[in-house]
């Protein structure tokens, strides 16, 4: 198995319209806290996430997926995922 080292992890920052925390925010933040005990040379890059999913959703009606597999939170989570990478990369 070919293995590469990894500086970054890229990880959406659910926040409000107003700019608060949103309701996973403390469960987001544990699991980032637990990630940086393991690995404490990591950095942990936080991207505010908001309407990364409706765009998603957008996205995929635009690109012709049907209604029935654009409700699945899943496909949905996938593309707002690569939002956000995007995001954080043409910000560098």
């Amino acid at each position: 198995m070919l293995e590469e080292p990894c500086e970054e992890l890229v990880v959406g920052q659910p926040t409000r319209w107003d700019g608060s925390d949103s309701q996973v925010a403390d469960f987001i933040n544990g699991i980032c806290q637990k990630i940086q005990s393991t690995w404490p040379d990591l950095r942990i890059i936080r991207v505010d996430e908001r309407f990364t999913s409706s765009l998603a959703s957008d996205a995929l009606f635009r690109g012709g997926m049907k209604k029935s597999k654009r409700q699945e939170k899943g496909a949905v989570d996938k593309v707002a995922a690569a939002l956000i990478l995007e995001n954080y990369l043409a910000q560098r």
